[in-house]
């Protein structure tokens, strides 16, 4: 007997890692998986080990990580590499995701895997917020000030809710040892829903370029050809990880979180990490504090709605010339968000962000919706099998 069938686990390694069918055309664009698994696991792994030196005490979190930069052997790496594996993960995700989209991979029957993808998306930001506010600089403090005051705009229960998590009438001691908790606890919860994700992904099968429907005849195994190709793709990705790691760790960070949090001095502008950047850019473009919350939780209910209202005949976008420009449009829009979180508010930056933010549902629920209708009342789509791709209008051959 094989050792592949001796045991479940053995059973479950094999047809995942070797052989998985996968499609015989997909491109490196389907690495920012495997990417962003490498990611969790380097999180997970340097988070257990800052646990071991931090104290999560309002007197002593900020000493404790200059203790790990400076006293614990090799202190200043596993920091580093926490720290800026974060933005990391932000990056891979965020091209994982925009892939999602202008591939079609949100589509029946990957919907539910879509769904999960976007929770993971949710539950990431939420354990970076939280992993933010622990070294406990200015930024740190006033983040999850302002931050947490935001759930005061809820009808009703909206104060309650904000001493909850705080613990007491302001941003304490008690908030610091909550947001530990949970941030140490949240990992855990993405390593199952990633699991989840995986299963439902080997449940539909991958998409592809083409957005064609695959059954498994045709194609590839996932070993050794798809296994190589990722294997080729982590090793540049590390490279280019360790170059950003020793060359620029601080460069996304901000300065004012090597201050020490002081409730009586407030920042001159205050401003998240730069993954939050185009959600916050949302949340202050609009003046009422509690349609600014529904608008950034719309932002990311969106994406959970998409596979619902858009329903194109051709998956990817590389046969649909309209969408295509609007994707593109939509993309160069969320930088602008970004862009523009990160300004102070005020004129012209609340004007353009107004904009910019308006421009962001109006993809999701009139421009894209609008232009797949467009595409299919001018040009009906066919798959010609003869030349291998999507056609418009008269089909290549008269019996078909």
């Amino acid at each position: 007997m094989r050792i592949k069938d001796r045991n479940v686990v053995f059973t479950l390694i094999y047809e995942s890692l070797f052989a998985y069918p996968a499609p015989i055309n997909i491109t490196y664009y389907w690495n920012f998986g495997i990417f962003a698994l490498i990611c969790l696991a380097i999180q997970i792994i340097t988070g257990l080990a800052l646990a071991m030196h931090f104290t999560a005490n309002i007197d002593l979190a900020f000493f404790s990580i200059e203790h790990i930069m400076r006293d614990v052997n090799f202190g200043w790496l596993i920091r580093y590499v926490h720290a800026n594996g974060a933005s990391m993960f932000f990056i891979v995700v965020y091209i994982h995701t925009f892939r999602g989209l202008y591939y079609g991979s949100f589509l029946y029957p990957r919907r539910l895997l879509w769904i999960i993808g976007v929770i993971i998306l949710f539950l990431m930001i939420v354990t970076a917020f939280l992993g933010y506010v622990l070294p406990w600089g200015q930024m740190s403090f006033w983040g999850a000030t302002v931050i947490t005051n935001l759930f005061s705009a809820i009808p009703f229960f909206g104060s309650d809710i904000v001493t909850f998590l705080w613990g007491g009438f302001s941003v304490d001691n008690a908030t610091l040892t909550r947001f530990y908790a949970l941030h140490f606890f949240l990992p855990f919860v993405i390593v199952a829903l990633v699991l989840l994700h995986l299963y439902f992904l080997h449940l539909s099968g991958s998409n592809n370029p083409l957005g064609i429907s695959f059954s498994g005849d045709g194609g590839n195994t996932f070993s050794p050809y798809y296994l190589i190709k990722d294997l080729y793709g982590v090793f540049l990705f590390i490279v280019l990880f360790a170059i950003f790691l020793f060359f620029a760790p601080n460069v996304l960070g901000h300065p004012d979180n090597y201050i020490p949090a002081n409730p009586m001095v407030t920042p001159v502008h205050i401003v998240p990490e730069w993954y939050f950047l185009p959600f916050y850019a949302i949340l202050r473009s609009i003046p009422d504090k509690l349609a600014g919350v529904l608008a950034l939780g719309f932002a990311i209910f969106s994406l959970i709605i998409l596979p619902f209202i858009h329903k194109p005949e051709v998956r990817s976008m590389r046969f649909r010339p309209l969408s295509k420009i609007a994707f593109w449009f939509f993309l160069l829009i969320c930088v602008a968000l970004g862009w523009l979180g990160a300004k102070p508010i005020e004129n012209p930056y609340l004007i353009f962000g107004q904009s910019c933010s308006l421009l962001y549902f109006l993809y999701f629920y009139i421009i894209a919706p609008g232009i797949i209708h467009l595409e299919y009342f001018f040009w009906e789509p066919r798959y010609d099998r003869y030349i291998g791709r999507y056609i418009y209008g008269v089909p290549t051959w008269p019996w078909k």
